[in-house]
């Protein structure tokens, strides 16, 4: 990483939040949903691979075909679809490494510097967590934090509480600035939306 820090991806390990109901899709599995040929899922992979040391999928369901795709596989520990704040908490629980990154299984478009700019805002605010902003609004599932902040999670969670934002404010924060790169942000709930993406990106490759 460049600006004056030099540090190994291996201290990362993105969680790939795939654990959602998918109630406007019809409740497929959006991760495995098919976009140029390839599940959503792995267009993620794909950016973040050499972005990270390590990759979790937080999934509920479909274990065995997320597994295929080469990552461990991490179910919520809370039941009943509890939201990505669960998912996050579950793939913590897993990893060892300093810093966690989280991204949606169904925004194929991560960039690749997505982890770099989240890090060099961290550190420069002297934050526990950064979490990305697309200029007007911020995206939680978007972020890196400290894994030394899972006691703090699982205690908001355990306590009944569900909203990311509220427990991010408990923190030190960091927003970091994407409105250069809106397309980060584009995510896929509908078949319709499917379809707009599917076509924009034929388009590009064309």
């Amino acid at each position: 990483m460049t600006n004056n820090i030099s540090v190994t991806i291996r201290i990362f390990t993105a969680v790939i939040l795939a654990g959602g109901e998918a109630r406007r899709m019809g409740g497929e599995d959006k991760g495995l949903v098919e976009l140029s040929g390839k599940p959503m899922v792995q267009h993620v992979i794909d950016s973040m691979s050499s972005q990270v040391g390590y990759l979790v999928i937080n999934a509920n369901r479909h274990f065995d075909t997320y597994a295929r795709f080469g990552c461990p596989v991490v179910a919520d520990e809370f039941e009943g679809f509890c939201g990505p704040l669960a998912g996050m908490a579950s793939g913590m629980r897993t990893i060892d490494t300093p810093y966690m990154v989280t991204v949606p299984c169904d925004s194929p478009l991560v960039p690749d510097d997505l982890v770099k700019r989240l890090y060099l805002e961290l550190v420069r605010e002297k934050a526990e967590i950064s979490v990305a902003h697309d200029g007007d609004r911020m995206h939680p599932v978007f972020s890196l934090m400290q894994t030394r902040l899972l006691d703090s999670m699982l205690a908001y969670l355990k306590s009944g509480e569900r909203k990311i934002d509220k427990w991010f404010r408990k923190h030190r924060l960091a927003i970091t600035d994407f409105s250069d790169k809106p397309e980060t942000f584009l995510n896929v709930n509908t078949p319709e939306e499917l379809a707009t993406l599917a076509t924009r990106l034929q388009e590009q490759n064309q």
